[in-house]
């Protein structure tokens, strides 16, 4: 091998060190659902052909209670769970295993959904780390060493309601802030639930400063979404009172579709599509919405269609390329036609809780996706919309309702829905 010179060895060394950092975060899962928010892997993630029967465990914590999902940036792993009754986040790092730094966020609150915990999963942005408690304290720390940069509530600043699993009351206000703050730029978009025209709140994402507030809906369990539909950037909230398309910049309502439910259980992420935005809920059904802008700037919608035999409860769905892929309402693997709404094909014999309480997580690995029940049990298959093909099963956890999070071929997951349990780490790929 060719000898370098003192300056040139030098080079070499940070450009080494350059590649590593650049992989490092090319790898990252930082916020809910990835990278990207919509449940798909980052294109350089090696492709997943199959699962190993006894993936090795790479990590084990015990877990607190709650259902905020892990999630994965630079060589940290960032876990919000209950810890002596706050809502706390802890930095681990992913080499030694060891707690870098824990912050309490807030006081835990409990009903009878599960542990009392969090929900709200954090998310990473640059050096900074966002959490929301239960009860809606949004905080920015430090992501090196857990320090509050700031802090804004819910309830105290912008006027939301939180009472609790009690009367008929609808949404957050009853099981808890569900749905992370969207990061677009310097921009951080919440759904607060405040009746003062505080629904919907705008920051800045480096100060917490009110950039602008909108609408009087109280909030539901979905997270805000950006997305360019019919041709015009909209910032989609999936509250209470129904879907509200609202202006980025500056929060004006471009338009509102009405889902009125009986405990305005409205949780599935909304999935925007060329003309089209798709929510769900197991009273109304899947619907999609069709979009359209006229030249004068105002946006329209109508209703596309509605599917009560592809209704979603509260498990996310992942769209890939003109069909979505999620949990039905008879506990089946389901492919819809995003087009018409046609289901395309049902796959039963995988979730075994009841109905009303089943619950899958997805991942989308390109032409593959990765399914975690509720009773821990990894299923692989093809993102086929023709027929169901699995491509592989093992069971991994025990009963669970959070979303996992997948970054250098390991699955980083939690378990511990109605009694303790654990963080873990799984190799499903071989390990570099």
């Amino acid at each position: 091998m060719k000898d370098l010179r003192p300056t040139e060895a030098l080079i070499a060394f940070w450009l080494l060190i350059a590649t590593s950092i650049q992989n490092a975060h090319a790898a990252d899962w930082p916020r809910w659902r990835g990278p990207s928010g919509d449940g798909h892997t980052p294109l350089e993630e090696a492709r997943l052909l199959s699962l190993p029967e006894d993936p090795k465990v790479t990590l084990k914590i015990p877990a607190g209670g709650g259902f905020a999902s892990p999630i994965v940036a630079g060589n940290r792993l960032y876990l919000f769970d209950n810890q002596e009754g706050h809502e706390t986040i802890r930095a681990i790092d992913l080499g030694s295993k060891d707690v870098l730094w824990e912050q309490a966020v807030d006081a835990v609150f409990k009903d009878g959904q599960g542990l009392p915990g969090p929900r709200n999963t954090p998310q990473i942005d640059e050096n900074r780390l966002f959490a929301v408690s239960c009860r809606g304290e949004l905080q920015c720390l430090d992501a090196r060493n857990g320090t509050l940069i700031w802090r804004q509530n819910y309830v105290d600043d912008f006027g939301a309601v939180f009472i609790g699993e009690r009367g008929s009351i609808q949404g957050a206000a009853r099981h808890g802030n569900n749905g992370s703050p969207l990061i677009d730029g310097e921009r951080l978009y919440a759904c607060a639930g405040g009746k003062n025209g505080s629904s919907i709140v705008c920051l800045n994402k480096r100060t917490g400063t009110l950039i602008w507030k909108s609408q009087d809906d109280l909030a539901g369990y979905a997270p805000p979404v950006k997305a360019l539909v019919g041709g015009t950037d909209q910032l989609f909230c999936y509250t209470v009172s129904g879907l509200l398309s609202l202006k980025p910049d500056d929060g004006q309502l471009l338009w509102r579709f009405p889902v009125s439910t009986p405990f305005g259980r409205h949780v599935t992420t909304p999935i925007g599509y060329q003309g089209i935005v798709i929510i769900s809920s197991i009273e109304e059904g899947l619907i999609a919405t069709r979009t359209s802008s006229s030249p004068d700037g105002s946006v329209a919608q109508e209703r596309a269609w509605q599917s009560k035999v592809s209704a979603i409860n509260f498990s996310s769905p992942i769209r890939i390329g003109a069909y979505l892929y999620g949990l039905g309402p008879e506990k089946n693997f389901i492919c819809v036609d995003l087009a018409t709404g046609v289901q395309q094909w049902s796959k039963k014999g995988y979730i075994f809780t009841s109905a009303e309480q089943a619950h899958a997580a997805f991942i989308a690995m390109n032409d593959r996706i990765l399914a975690l029940t509720d009773t821990g049990e990894l299923v692989l298959f093809e993102a086929n919309p023709n027929k169901f093909v699995e491509l592989g099963r093992t069971q991994v956890c025990g009963k669970t309702w959070s979303n996992p999070a997948y970054a250098d071929g390991v699955i980083y997951l939690r378990d511990g829905l109605r009694k303790s349990g654990h963080f873990y780490g799984l190799q499903l790929t071989p390990a570099l």
